[in-house]
């Protein structure tokens, strides 16, 4: 009996042991993958003559502020060096950190471009510590991706991956300098993919639970292969440290931006010349669509693209090349990858009925031209300020909701309007105890706001109105 009991005991012991084992074979092993990958991966430091004002470490006013999108490197508020404030309208020089990675032999970096907008001298500093000077080659806003490149050669490179293949629950690895703490290394999976961000249309985010801090933005990120399949670009946050919410740039959009920029130091991107809105439940309905799904036509841009195409507003656009459009966001990720030129087939949802339109896809303006080619059209982007997109009512609207004047909202970005809760559909009638009778004047009383004064607003929703106040900061 007690030979029996010792055998189970045994077994017992030795089932566990397996299990184990097996659960360990389960988890991967990153230690390779990071003896590979570091050596390609650079600290990136940026000196910056700021107002001394800024430089001595004077912080705006955050509170009241709503959860947002942050950059990792907090761009506006720099680090300042040395002890006393110098005299009144002096300048000092401030200091970031980021990270970045190496993706020729002969000196090519990568990393985001906020991680170097506005500064005067940039420096990468290898894994073997040594320093380099660094030329700023190219850097794309839109896609947040800057090119640089150092004097030196034979330098070790990572292997690019494919972001599309990647896969919802993969694992994958980031290398980078948190606050300045060079070559840490985090892992995750992969959360979601093709993610829409604030004021980010032309890029298909990497979701990732990755844990990533500020110093984080430009450094890779890796598959369990060492490939770079995304660039850490942002997090969501709102204690401005890692909360789980961390975004990558796909590597084959920055690729695609960092050759671009290399040939010719900026970037091309396919337009259509439309405003576009999400296709909601009760808008599917009415429409007499079977599912909410595409993009919703708002507006056309005069004589761009889309109308010199047989686009009308009221059309939902379902799909581009034979891609479905699920979700209006998808729109603007596949025709700012197209070139300028390209030929593209709609199909399009119309009065009831599916139809195919064909046309050529144009160049996508500057930011301050795509807005000029709006106005006088009915419609206006506001300042950052607001982060408001709206325009004029129609006839039919004024007479419905018998006032003579006003805007309707089409978009609400991150900022205060979002804050105190305005939504695509409400009309403003007052801002700042003015009329606003169109959306020009809106966009010249929303520039003209004070700071850190109550500012009003009155809001028609649903027939309903009411006044709104809210604060903008210094």
């Amino acid at each position: 009996m007690q030979t029996l009991k010792r055998s189970m005991a045994a077994m017992v012991a030795l089932l566990a042991l397996s299990l184990t084992a097996v659960a360990r074979a389960e988890l991967p092993d990153f230690t390779q993958l990071v003896e590979k990958a570091s050596p390609a991966v650079v600290n990136i430091s940026t000196t910056q003559k700021v107002p001394d004002q800024v430089a001595s470490g004077q912080m705006p006013d955050l509170e009241g502020l709503p959860p947002m999108f942050r950059d990792f490197i907090e761009r506006s508020m720099p680090r300042g060096q040395g002890g006393q404030r110098p005299p009144r309208g002096a300048q000092r020089e401030a200091q970031s950190l980021g990270s970045g990675f190496i993706i020729s032999d002969d000196g090519y970096v990568l990393t985001n471009n906020h991680v170097v907008a506005d500064a005067d001298e940039i420096v990468v500093r290898l894994s073997d510590r040594s320093e380099h000077k660094a030329k700023l080659i190219g850097a794309d806003a839109r896609s947040d991706v800057a090119l640089l490149k150092i004097d030196a050669k034979g330098l070790p490179t990572l292997k690019f991956g494919d972001s599309d293949k990647l896969k919802v629950g993969e694992w994958v690895l980031a290398i980078g300098s948190p606050f300045g703490f060079d070559h840490s290394v985090t892992a995750g999976i992969v959360s979601a993919k093709g993610r829409s961000l604030p004021n980010e249309n032309y890029v298909p985010f990497i979701q990732t639970d990755v844990a990533i801090n500020p110093g984080n933005s430009g450094g890779p990120l890796l598959n369990l292969q060492g490939e770079v399949v995304g660039i850490n670009s942002q997090i969501f946050t709102r204690s401005g440290g890692f909360m789980g919410l961390s975004f990558a740039i796909p590597i084959d959009v920055a690729m695609n931006v960092a050759d671009q920029l290399k040939k010719g130091g900026k970037v091309s991107r396919g337009w259509l010349g439309v405003v576009i809105q999400e296709v909601s439940k009760d808008l599917a309905e009415s429409l007499g669509l079977d599912k909410p799904a595409g993009a919703l036509v708002a507006q056309l841009v005069q004589d761009g693209p889309a109308a010199k195409g047989g686009l009308q507003v009221g059309d939902v656009i379902l799909s581009l090349n034979g891609q479905a459009i699920n979700e209006s966001a998808d729109l603007p990720h596949l025709v700012g990858g197209m070139k300028p030129g390209d030929k593209a087939s709609l199909d399009v949802f119309r009065d009831g009925s599916r139809k195919t339109l064909n046309m050529s896809i144009g160049s996508l303006p500057d930011e301050e031209d795509e807005v000029a080619a709006m106005e006088g059209q009915g419609a206006e982007r506001s300042s950052n300020s607001l982060g408001l997109t709206v325009s004029d009512l129609s006839a039919d609207q004024r007479k419905t909701l018998d006032i003579k004047g006003g805007v309707v909202i089409k978009d609400v970005q991150d900022g205060p309007a979002a804050m105190i809760g305005l939504r695509p559909g409400d009309v403003i009638t007052h801002l700042n105890n003015r009329q606003v009778d169109s959306a020009k004047a809106f966009s010249d009383i929303a520039k003209a706001l004070p700071k850190g004064k109550s500012v009003s607003m009155r809001v028609l929703r649903q027939g309903r109105a009411s006044f709104i106040t809210f604060k903008l900061g210094d």
